[in-house]
């Protein structure tokens, strides 16, 4: 598996990490969703770069001329809640893609809140069969919920390459994924956090990113 870290060279990305990150900026909840979905557009240029192009030929108001267009079939896949806003500023680069989402979401199965268990509860996907499965999810804490999403949506057929991406991520997500997922999956992250604490949470992270984005939930 590659693991592809977009703050390994200075970028306008280290900006919108900032803001996220910073408890007394995260409280304005539209101003971290419209973050959020930069950070999306962002790696959405940059994952472009690693696509398949053919030239097409097209005929301006003056002129004939050859453009590169994308050949890849793309299939923008979702984690909710918290994944709306990164799924939103990834297509207004892929605007062209088809769209899958998966409700996956982790729940405390112990008092202390140190055990998890994943719970996929909905899932609404096109035919994967031969195309560009681009998963998009915040948080990578432990990949959990990540993974029991792409195990829910292969129901729907084998993509022929798979890209994931995440705002942030942790060692201990991306060791698991390299466990269980396809050797030719990329991981794409805009930062890596050292730590996951006992309930599961990255330190120093962001907190709660479906909270920030949507409110508390019950």
């Amino acid at each position: 598996m590659k693991i592809i870290n977009l703050s390994e060279q200075p970028s306008l990305l280290q900006q919108f990490l900032l803001e996220i990150r910073n408890r007394n900026i995260q409280t304005d909840s539209m101003r971290f969703r419209r973050n959020i979905e930069r950070i999306g557009e962002v790696m959405a240029l940059e994952i472009s770069k690693t696509l398949n192009y053919r030239n097409e030929q097209i005929q301006t108001p003056l002129a004939s001329i050859q453009v590169p267009a994308v050949t890849d079939k793309i299939v923008l896949g979702t984690v909710l809640r918290a994944g709306l806003p990164f799924h939103s500023g990834f297509l207004n680069y892929f605007d062209h893609a088809e769209n899958a989402f998966v409700s996956a979401y982790r729940s405390y199965t112990d008092e202390a809140h140190t055990q998890i268990a994943i719970t996929c509860e909905y899932k609404a996907a096109p035919d994967l069969n031969g195309k560009t499965l681009l998963l998009v999810d915040p948080m990578l804490a432990t990949a959990g919920s990540m993974y029991a999403a792409y195990q829910s949506l292969l129901d729907n057929g084998t993509p022929a390459r798979i890209d994931i991406a995440c705002v942030i991520a942790t060692p201990v997500a991306l060791e698991y994924l390299k466990q269980v997922m396809p050797e030719q999956t990329t991981v794409w992250c805009a930062a890596i956090d050292p730590v996951l604490n006992e309930q599961k949470y990255i330190v120093p992270g962001l907190g709660d990113a479906g909270d920030l984005c949507y409110g508390d939930k019950l």
